[in-house]
This record gives structure tokens, C-alpha cells and sequence, in this order.
């Protein structure tokens, strides 16, 4: 047996036991998980209250903590349990004076994991410990499932991100790097009310693909059958608030994009970005460095940080530094917007970078950058001067129009922050959208679409501004010395488990065969036919009829407006019809026995238009809707005939 094989049967012993005693709790009449608890105090706070507290003494107040069973040993008359909460572990010392014959019998029935509460009072052990003596112990939770074995712990990464639950019970370290990204958030936010901007919060779902260059997630908005977008960007919402009057706004949020996973980057992933009105790129080079020196301030970092084995300065004013001096830098060879395409594409070609004949300098240069020039930074550097091929949404330079005010700041060799003197003129504006189109028609899916109502916004007058957008995940990897994206998720995306089943996708398909059954442009016959075998079919006509007396039968499409069956009628089905004319059309037709009248409306038919009317249980029927007869084992079976919905009502058939 191996040992995977015998660590799963040790579980489900282990688990089976422990529903026995659960179950063995709710036999004796009481609820192995309680609706209420009275914590009064936290174990950190106890602790700190008490530190001064000397060897046997006892303090005169009673405290309740509540937490999770992490060890537990003794089982006589003195046992020592190992409570952990939110704050920290501390130390039941409970004695059967205390608890009584019964408590300590109950306290030997709780296992490890399980959550309970303690009520006592502080006092310090002859071997220095600071605990508290319950006269109490109450089991709030019953843990079924043992936790990871405390020596080797949780120590797969992917079962650890899978189960982030168990990972944050048993993993100090990864509590802690949690607990310091809401400080990092929260100080962003801070500094961001410090400099008196505004937060706001701007749709998830968008109907245009914009604001950068990914690829999208696709979703379907029910309620108005309309396909929309789970937003890339918040930058185009953000920035027609400026347009609005607001001068400084700011969201952190959720951003999609359908895109791979590795080392920095997870499909759905929290960004900040902020637009400040009259300000420019150097505005947003302060709000930068600013906000990721409060963040690192925030959760006890020296200026010099640790990262990955690299030693980071956070300290003083960092430096700027144009695109091409970068790329120059990293390949040892000087290059710019006028060094010929021939030479940038062999630079490319030498570092396996795949290139596309129609690119240009900018964009040549850019593929340059993105592969060796950014890896290449260790300190925090902003990077600037970006060639307009590559920034759509940047302001290009008065005198050098090939370039923006763009800069992204790049640490440790990635990106943390994407910033610009934001592009006002809606003109060029238009134009580059249409540059985007062009790129997506040459096969670029992550290129941006055409924003209508955002190029009519910038037309009513965007005062001049800078934008940034920052990575918070990437700041807290950074802040937080961690090497992953995933590591600063509390809960990254995954491949489903083995044999997991996809809820999502079960719920798709179940959708979209609704869908397919409500609204099929053909509807069912009650009475298919089932085995071809047995279908027998009429001899055709030996008499020929001359085309004349064929043409006089007038046949047309048309659309089913209503259907009811007759009352006192077994067979007849009453239609009204659409047949192109503009007055309604009413047809009597006997296939009620294979047909349900609900199904028909909204279908194309065919239908004799010049027959003259006749009376059937006492309606007008003027025509014949046209149907296909044969038998199947002796029996009669009829189909309806139907047409594409796409052929208008009234259409002739020839």
C-alpha cells in the first residue's frame, strides 16, 4: 500500500471516528454547534495585558476566549490545551478542580480542531506559561476532518492554495502575509483620502472592450440579452468622471482577463487606478512612490526591503529613465524610434522575439523592451517616454509625436504601476481607436474596440490629467517577500480537483439546452418518427399535370401571430396568421394530434393562400397549411412543414 494510499485511509478512520462522536453528542441531547458565544476577550490582548503577571498568581477577573483546539495532552486529573484565535495561541491549564469530574470528561472527548470556548481567569504556571485556568469549556464547532499532521503540515502548494482554509489554520507565516495585505490595502486607501481624492466604484459588466490590451472574459446579460465584457480596466468609466467635474477619483477593484496564469499574473486580479485632473505624469510619478512607501511604512518595513534573494532601495527619489535608453542598456547596443525596422527586427530575431512584418519602430522596440530591457531593472525605476503604437490612451509629445507621457514603474524586473498624462483630444483619440481596429481585424483579439460613447465624453471638454493604475497584488508580493501571485490570493484560481465536478459549466449546458429547446426554430412533433424501417410512404402520381394548372396555387410563407385549439374539436388547431399583407390570415388545420398549439407560434409555415374559404366548426379556414404524410407501421404520421425564420411572411414559393 503506498503512502498516499495509507494517509487517506488513516483520514477516513480518523474522520469516521470522529462523526461517531459527534453523533454520540447529539444522542446525549446536546448540540455539538451552538448558535451563540460571549467572547469577552482575545488571546494577544490577554497577553499583553498579563505579561507582567508573576509566577502562581491569579487575577481576580474571568475571561472568554473561543478558538481552535491546536494540541492538547494530559488526561488525568491536570490537562494542557493549546487554544488558537485570531490573534494568537495561548494555553488552557485546566485542572479538575476547576472543571469538575464532567468537564474534564467532556474536555477528553474534544480533538484537535475543534473549536470551543474557555472561561477562566489568567495565571502563570510554575514553568513560567501564561494561561488561563477555565472553570469552563464549551465545544462551539465539532471538527470532523483531522487537521495535516502537525510535523509535516500542509506542505503541497497546490493542495495549500486549493484548501487556503486549512492552509491559513495550521501556517503562521501565511495568516500573517494575509493579514499584512489589508494593512497595505488599507494604507492605500489612506493616503488616497490624505490627497483628498474620492473612491468610486464603476461597472463590472461593460459592453466595449477597452480602457488596455487584454483579453477579455465573455458573460451573457440575461435580462437584456445582451453579451457583455467582465471589465480589463476601470480607466474609461474612471476618466468620463473627469469629464464630469470630479478632480480626483479612485477605485480598487477586481479586474478579468482571460488570460494564462504564472508566476505574477492570475486571471482575476485587484488593481488600483486613480485620475487626477490638471495634473500630468509627474503628478502621478509622486502618487506612486507615495503610496507604495505608506504601504511598506504601514506593515513595519525598513526602506531597504528583501525580496526573492534581491535587496530592494525604496528609499530617496527614484530615478526615470526613457524606453529605448533601457533596451540600449540591456543589449549593450544603442537603439531609438529611428534606428531602421531592418536592425530592430534582427535585434529581435537574435533574442528569440517573434516579430509581425507590419510593425513599426515603436512597436519593434516595445517587443525589445518587454523581453530584456524590463528583467533587467532591479530598483524602482519609471520608465518612460513609450512609443504611441503602444499607448492608446496616452498624450503624444508636442515635439516628438511618436512619443506619449507614458511611464510604467518596474521593480525587481515587472511592472507595478502603468501611468499617463492622460489623451484629451478626441480626435486623435478616434483615430488611434480605429489603429486598435486595425489590429484586431490583422488578428490581435486583446487589441481595443471602438468606444463611441467615450470619444462623445472626451468631445464635451476632459480637462487635462494624469492616470496611474497599480498592481496591489504585486505590491503585496513585493511588501510581503512573497514569489508568487498566488501566494497573496487568498483564494487563486485552480484546475478543477480530479473528478470534481464543474458547477459552472453544468450550468451552462443546462442553459444553453434550455435555450435550445425554447427556442428551436423548428418545434417538436408529439408523435416522431422512431423507426425508419417501418415507414411506409404513398407511390407518386403517374398523371402529369401541366404547368399552368400548377402555377394557379398561390404558395406562401408565413408566420404563426397565435394558435389555440378549437374548443369541442379533437383535431383542429385555429392559426392566425401573418401572410405578408398586413390583414390577418386565419387557416383551420387537424394536427392537434401531433402538435401542441404553444409550440407553433412564432414559426414559419407554408401555407395555399387561393383556396376558396371553407367552414370548419363554424370558422372561416382560408387555405391549407402544407404537411408531409406517411405511415409508420400502418399508422398515420404527419410533419408539419416549416421553413428558416430568416424568410419573410409572404414570400411565393416556386
Amino acid at each position: 500500500m503506498s503512502e498516499e494510499t495509507t494517509t487517506e485511509a488513516t483520514l477516513n478512520d480518523e474522520r469516521a471516528t470522529r462523526l461517531a462522536r459527534r453523533q454520540a453528542i447529539i444522542d446525549a441531547g446536546d448540540n455539538p454547534y451552538p448558535e451563540h458565544c460571549d467572547v469577552t476577550d482575545h488571546v494577544a490582548d490577554l497577553a499583553a495585558r498579563y505579561a507582567e503577571l508573576g509566577e502562581d498568581d491569579v487575577d481576580g477577573e474571568t475571561h472568554t476566549v473561543a478558538g481552535r483546539i491546536r494540541a492538547k495532552r494530559g488526561q488525568g486529573k491536570v490537562a494542557f490545551v493549546v487554544l488558537q484565535d485570531a490573534t494568537d495561541k495561548m494555553q488552557l491549564f485546566c485542572r479538575v478542580d476547576n472543571l469538575g469530574e464532567e468537564g474534564m470528561a467532556a474536555l477528553r472527548k474534544m480533538d484537535l480542531g475543534d473549536i470551543v470556548e474557555a472561561t477562566g481567569s489568567m495565571m502563570r504556571t510554575k514553568r513560567g506559561e501564561l494561561s488561563l485556568a477555565p472553570t469552563s469549556v464549551r465545544l462551539l464547532s465539532k471538527s470532523v476532518r483531522p487537521l495535516p499532521d502537525k510535523f509535516h503540515g500542509l506542505s503541497d502548494k497546490e493542495t495549500r492554495y486549493r484548501q487556503r482554509y486549512v492552509d491559513l489554520i495550521v501556517n503562521d507565516d501565511v495568516r500573517e502575509t494575509f493579514r499584512k495585505r489589508s494593512a497595505i490595502v488599507a494604507a492605500f486607501r489612506r493616503y488616497m483620502e490624505q490627497d483628498a481624492y474620492m473612491e468610486v466604484e464603476t461597472p463590472i459588466l461593460q459592453t466595449i472592450q477597452g480602457g488596455a490590451t487584454a483579453k477579455p472574459f465573455i458573460t451573457h446579460f440575461n435580462a437584456l440579452n445582451q453579451e457583455c465584457f467582465l471589465r480589463i480596466a476601470t480607466e474609461l468609466p474612471l476618466k468620463r468622471l473627469l469629464v464630469g467635474g470630479f478632480e480626483r477619483v479612485y477605485e480598487i477593484g477586481r479586474i478579468f482577463r482571460n488570460e494564462g496564469m504564472d508566476q505574477t499574473h492570475n486571471p482575476e486580479f485587484t488593481t488600483m487606478e486613480a485620475y487626477r485632473a490638471y495634473s500630468d505624469l509627474e503628478g502621478m510619478k509622486e502618487l506612486a512612490e507615495g503610496v507604495i512607501k505608506a504601504a511598506n511604512a504601514a506593515i513595519g518595513n525598513p526602506e531597504q526591503i528583501e525580496y526573492q534573494g534581491q535587496t530592494i532601495d525604496l528609499s530617496g527619489t527614484w530615478p526615470s529613465i526613457p524606453m529605448t535608453k533601457v533596451v540600449s542598456n540591456a543589449l549593450g547596443v544603442d537603439v531609438d524610434l529611428d534606428t531602421p525596422v531592418e536592425r530592430l527586427v534582427e535585434l529581435c530575431h537574435e533574442n528569440d522575439i517573434e516579430t509581425k512584418p507590419e510593425w513599426g519602430a515603436g512597436k519593434l522596440v516595445a517587443e525589445l523592451y518587454d523581453e530584456i530591457g524590463e528583467p533587467s531593472l532591479v530598483n524602482p525605476t519609471f520608465v518612460c517616454d513609450y512609443p504611441v503604437e503602444v499607448s492608446p490612451l496616452a498624450k503624444r509629445y508636442e515635439d516628438e509625436p511618436r512619443l506619449t507621457h507614458r511611464f510604467e514603474l518596474v521593480i525587481a524586473g515587472h511592472e507595478y504601476a502603468n501611468a499617463f498624462s492622460e489623451l484629451n483630444d478626441p480626435v486623435d483619440q478616434a483615430d488611434r481607436f480605429h489603429a486598435e481596429i486595425a489590429e484586431r481585424d490583422s488578428g490581435d483579439d486583446e487589441a481595443m474596440q471602438f468606444d463611441a460613447d467615450y470619444v462623445r465624453a472626451l468631445e464635451y471638454g476632459m480637462p487635462p490629467a494624469g492616470g496611474i493604475g497599480i498592481g496591489i497584488d504585486r505590491v503585496v508580493m513585493l511588501l510581503t517577500n512573497q514569489p508568487a501571485i498566488r501566494d497573496v490570493l487568498l483564494f487563486p484560481h485552480m484546475k478543477p480537483e480530479a473528478g470534481a465536478k464543474n458547477g459552472a459549466a453544468e450550468a451552462k449546458a443546462a442553459e444553453e439546452a434550455a435555450a435550445g429547446a425554447a427556442g428551436a426554430a423548428y418545434a417538436a412533433n408529439k408523435q416522431p418518427t422512431l423507426d425508419l424501417s417501418k415507414v411506409a410512404i404513398e407511390p407518386l402520381f403517374e398523371d402529369y399535370v401541366d404547368f399552368d394548372t400548377f402555377s394557379k396555387s398561390d404558395f406562401r410563407a408565413v408566420k404563426v401571430k397565435a394558435c389555440e385549439a378549437v374548443k369541442k374539436s379533437k383535431k383542429l388547431l385555429n392559426f392566425t396568421l401573418d401572410d405578408g399583407t398586413g390583414t390577418d390570415r386565419t387557416i383551420l388545420s387537424g394536427i392537434h394530434a401531433f402538435y401542441e398549439p404553444e409550440d407553433l407560434v412564432g414559426k414559419t409555415l407554408v401555407a395555399i393562400t387561393n383556396l376558396p374559404p371553407r367552414a370548419m366548426m363554424g370558422i372561416d379556414s382560408c387555405g391549407m397549411l402544407l404537411s408531409a404524410i406517411h405511415t409508420e407501421a400502418g399508422e398515420e404520421r404527419l410533419n408539419l412543414l416549416q421553413l428558416d425564420d430568416s424568410i419573410p411572411a409572404g414570400a411565393k414559393l416556386y
